[in-house]
């Protein structure tokens, strides 16, 4: 693959002002005494400490969560559900994360917890600002376009990835969210980028994020993670509509970018229908997507981690958002989850139902490939219902797995996995010549999270296995890291 970025390369000089060989021990309590402050909204609790924060299976009054481990090793995806989001008692923050690489279940959790932090800081920032250039406005009537400048520093370049036509009929949270999650995202991959241990130089993530304040609908998207929303039709059916764009890098403005960046977008040959990135001069690594996390292997040649920003405004035919990585995509259709969710005899188990419905319907229409990993965040917009319909109320636990298997019954007799009003699935099924072997484990999450910093899932992972996402990666060995830990 070539050399990766060395920890060494990216460390400050014993000289520089952030070397951590300079300085007192009182200048190291100031600089973690400033550092704590950014997040003043979260106080100094761990992150699993703090009121509100959903990371693991699980549920609240709001909001149903639920990841599985598939077949392909460790479980590299995440998902978090954060209420009262930044100290604001009608703010929620809720993401999916799927990783790749041979550290993607490590940079999926490392932007699961930073990430939010960044979001939350910068929108503190953001509305301070404004506050600063409306008193500036009042008390001179202009304001100089350089001391706008300096306040609005939000990066050009993402900007201009982004569509605004329109942009300026939208509500003044958008655009203080806008510019938030273009400074969160950017700080966020530089963060990842100068990780020291890490390596994400062919491992990245995903990521589907939103905000919801009051009825205002926030989301920032990179990958091909997927937001769709469960709504009522004015006949009073319930419809799918899809919040995101799955940013493959078939889209003809990401070819476009990743072309003129020198990168290169094809399929291989046994795999037509999933669009891959590639370098200039080798046929690696075969990214599935045209935006991600980290992946800096391939950050000059038309990757970015730009997120897409849209908006809307919840009304009370809105019942719930569904949340998802594409392992539920790849096998159900936005109409399908859908019914699922809506159909799940409590809003407790609605997360787990779509899960175990998607791991039914991966052995149904691919029983020779390996089952992905599966993530899902279900957040009700209505809580005062503590089910989603009165025909809901009414169904039992065994007619929901009866409309269940219908639902998978469906799918396989439809072949046509085109996504609901003419959106592009997501496609990143690869078929293996290997029989599925059933029986695996869940992963210990409290585990993983006390371990993920140093590394030490690699246990489960055979090579690099994630083969609907990333192909063309040396394998890992490890008894080479064993042989290296003896010298």
């Amino acid at each position: 693959m070539g050399s990766c970025l060395s920890a060494e390369s990216r460390s400050p000089l014993p000289g520089s002002p952030t070397s951590p060989a300079l300085g007192s021990g009182k200048n190291r309590k100031n600089s973690r005494r400033r550092n704590s402050s950014r997040n003043s909204s979260f106080g100094d609790l761990p992150l699993h400490q703090l009121p509100g924060r959903l990371c693991l299976n699980g549920f609240s009054d709001v909001a149903s969560l639920f990841t599985q481990q598939g077949k392909k090793g460790t479980n590299q995806d995440a998902m978090i559900v954060w209420e009262n989001f930044g100290s604001r008692t009608d703010t929620i923050f809720c993401g999916v994360f799927d990783g790749h690489g041979p550290y993607g279940h490590m940079v999926a959790k490392k932007v699961r917890d930073s990430l939010p932090l960044r979001l939350s800081a910068h929108w503190e920032v953001n509305l301070t600002t404004d506050d600063v250039l409306k008193e500036i406005s009042l008390n001179t009537g202009s304001i100089n376009s350089d001391e706008a400048t300096s306040f609005l520093s939000a990066d050009e370049e993402f900007r201009a990835s982004t569509d605004v036509d329109g942009t300026e009929k939208q509500p003044e949270i958008f655009h203080t969210l806008r510019d938030s999650f273009f400074k969160a995202f950017k700080v966020m991959d530089r963060e990842l980028r100068m990780h020291q241990t890490i390596d994400c130089f062919c491992s990245g993530t995903t990521a589907v994020t939103m905000v919801k304040q009051g009825q205002d609908l926030v989301i920032g998207n990179v990958g091909d993670s997927r937001a769709v929303l469960g709504t009522r039709d004015t006949d009073g059916s319930l419809v799918a509509i899809q919040l995101t764009v799955d940013l493959k890098p078939n889209l003809p403005a990401e070819a476009e970018r990743i072309r003129k960046c020198k990168g290169r977008v094809f399929a291989l040959q046994d795999e037509p229908d999933v669009p891959r990135v590639w370098l200039p001069n080798s046929n690696s690594p075969g990214l599935a997507m045209a935006r991600a996390f980290g992946d800096f292997c391939l950050k000059d040649f038309g990757l970015i981690s730009v997120p897409e920003i849209s908006y809307r405004r919840l009304t009370e035919k809105d019942k719930f958002i569904v949340l998802a990585t594409d392992g539920i995509w790849d096998v159900l259709s936005n109409k399908e989850v859908v019914d699922i969710v809506a159909s799940a005899p409590k809003r407790t188990t609605a997360a787990r139902t779509l899960v175990e419905t998607a791991v039914k319907a991966w052995k149904y229409k691919y029983p020779t490939s390996k089952i992905d990993d599966c993530a899902v965040v279900c957040l009700f917009l209505d809580s005062n219902s503590s089910t989603l319909s009165s025909a809901s109320n009414a169904k039992s636990e065994e007619q929901h797995t009866t409309s269940a298997d219908q639902v998978i019954s469906s799918a396989v007799e439809n072949e046509d996995l085109s996504g609901l009003n003419g959106l592009i699935r997501s496609g990143t099924v690869r078929t293996s010549k290997e029989i599925l072997q059933d029986g695996s484990e869940e992963e210990d999450e409290f585990k993983e999270e006390e371990h993920y910093e140093v590394g030490i899932e690699w246990s489960a992972l055979e090579g690099v296995s994630r083969v609907n996402t990333l192909v063309n990666l040396p394998r890992f060995d490890p008894g080479k890291e064993e042989k290296k830990g003896r010298k």
